[in-house]
């Protein structure tokens, strides 16, 4: 086999015994039965050094992993996991392809945060009564209170924490001889402002997390 295939076929393993790590550890509840797990920050890594089909297979192996282990919605919700999750990783890669700089990998995962928002309310709307048990005007009554802020919160901490760590994963897995020195990821630097962003940012979801849970 090609060393190359080889050393990314060992870091996408890596990669997924990593995310499933972060949702049988990683689990925060937010509002109702919605909680938040890191796997996407994970999910993305592996989309923007690698691609986003890359994003897609890790999204379906970790949902599967977690469908046969802990999980307690079913199918429906291993299917809504890897809607999730593809909706955000797979489109913050294909455009950080695009453009191989902080500019792309921020814009993608920009509009990767958009377009899990969207596809999210969607699926949550189609499906969330079926494994709820709710009527489906129940479940509308709560895409707002309820469903947004937590997509919206969930976003920005995927988008926050996958700032903070591409570069540290992409240089621990250099040093470790499974990716190339060479590649476009090098333009790929932090600021201090972007820095302080991030940070921010973190530090406003969890506050809003305490809230949701009435801690304060």
């Amino acid at each position: 086999m090609n060393p190359n295939k080889t050393k990314k076929l060992t870091t996408t393993g890596m990669l997924c015994a990593f995310a499933y790590v972060a949702v049988a550890l990683g689990r925060v509840p937010v509002v109702l039965f919605l909680k938040y797990d890191p796997k996407d920050v994970i999910i993305v890594i592996g989309g923007l050094i690698f691609g986003p089909l890359t994003s897609l297979a890790i999204a379906v192996v970790v949902s599967l992993a977690e469908l046969f282990t802990i999980s307690t919605t079913g199918i429906l919700g291993c299917i809504m996991n890897i809607l999730s999750s593809c909706s955000f990783a797979c489109t913050a890669a294909w455009v950080y392809q695009k453009r191989r700089r902080l500019s792309g990998a921020t814009a993608g995962l920009f509009w990767g945060l958009c377009c899990q928002v969207l596809v999210m309310m969607l699926w949550n709307y189609l499906i969330a009564p079926i494994y709820m048990g709710y009527p489906r005007e129940a479940v509308a009554a709560l895409l707002l209170p309820a469903f947004l802020p937590f997509n919206l919160l969930k976003g920005g901490l995927n988008l926050a924490f996958t700032l903070l760590l591409y570069k540290p994963v992409v240089t621990a897995l250099r040093r470790a001889n499974l990716l190339a020195a060479s590649g476009g990821s090098e333009k790929m630097r932090l600021n201090p402002i972007l820095i302080a962003v991030a940070l921010t940012l973190i530090l406003t979801c969890a506050l809003l997390i305490l809230a949701f849970r009435g801690v304060i």
